[in-house]
């Protein structure tokens, strides 16, 4: 056996009882996975509300991190004699082996005490939009939203994206603060239109269904502005007129709340859809660059 350490100990460099340690480890993590997965099953079986098991498994996978990094850490301060040289070798492997773990882990770190999001919130980064639904600690995994889907609501997907792109891309938090957006719909009417009347209409419909939810921004936009540096904003409805070469433009400008902005704008189309029907003098405007051709019935020509 010491023959064979010796063996070792000349083709790697390292010696038997550095080596010890290595194992050591090992057996330490191996046997704290173990004891983990038995642990998880058991809350899961004990444990029915679903936020209280994920909750209580995730202190407990934390805990459970933190009690095999003592118990490693007694192991390798006691088998090598030299402080220095200990720091030293590990920061050399972390170094050039384990930077992006590294990372990953000072972003799951930066998580949790700066808190830029929590469970719940959604969030984009990267280009991609979705719910936060687990933290991690070597990624976050969001519940996706938008892409195909012409909407901000799920599309089914999970994706997992690393902690450490925390670090170097920007993070946009739909309800941290506020829980309030902006939303616009866009209509465009015939110039013949009776646009006064119209924007009248217009604007009755978005007060009547953007109200109620001003004075709650309002509400949230004072609490946010406890925590950061924002001003007090304007939260009403408004309806915006412009022109264009198709006819008289109106962009309605309301606050929705976050997770349903396709909802409210289906509700605010549809009372739109029907006060324009109800008035003769007021029609939608529509693109009429299409050329039409159609042939004389008597000699089929075009005409």
């Amino acid at each position: 056996m010491a023959d064979v350490m010796s063996l070792v100990e000349e083709s790697v460099g390292i010696s038997p009882d550095i080596q010890v340690q290595i194992i050591k480890s090992i057996m330490v993590i191996l046997i704290m996975t173990i004891l983990y997965t038995l642990i998880r099953r058991l809350l899961y079986k004990a444990i029915d509300n679903t936020k209280t098991y994920y909750k209580t498994k995730k202190i407990t996978s934390y805990i459970m991190v933190l009690f095999s990094a003592l118990i490693i850490g007694r192991v390798w301060f006691k088998g090598v004699q030299s402080l220095t040289t200990f720091i030293g070798l590990f920061s050399a492997g972390i170094a050039i082996a384990m930077k992006d773990l590294v990372m990953n882990v000072a972003g799951w770190l930066f998580i949790l005490s700066r808190q830029p999001f929590r469970v719940g919130d959604r969030i984009e980064i990267d280009s991609i939009s979705g719910d936060v639904i687990d933290i991690k600690m070597f990624d976050f995994t969001l519940m996706e939203i938008g892409n195909w889907i012409k909407a901000d609501q799920s599309t089914g997907r999970l994706v997992s994206i690393p902690n450490r792109y925390i670090f170097n891309n920007a993070l946009f938090n739909y309800n941290q603060g506020m829980e309030y957006v902006w939303n616009e719909i866009q209509i465009v009417l015939t110039f013949n239109s009776n646009w006064k009347k119209a924007k009248d209409i217009l604007e009755e419909i978005a007060t009547k269904n953007g109200e109620k939810i001003s004075e709650k921004a309002e509400q949230s936009i004072q609490e946010a502005s406890k925590k950061f540096m924002i001003f007090d904003a304007n939260v009403k409805p408004v309806v915006y007129t412009s022109t264009n070469e198709n006819g008289i433009v109106f962009n309605i400008r309301y606050m929705s709340y976050y997770k349903n902005r396709r909802g409210l704008k289906q509700k605010i189309w549809e009372e739109i859809l029907s006060a324009v029907a109800k008035n003769d003098d007021i029609e939608f405007a529509y693109n009429t660059q299409m050329i039409y051709q159609r042939k004389s019935p008597k000699n089929n020509e075009e005409v």
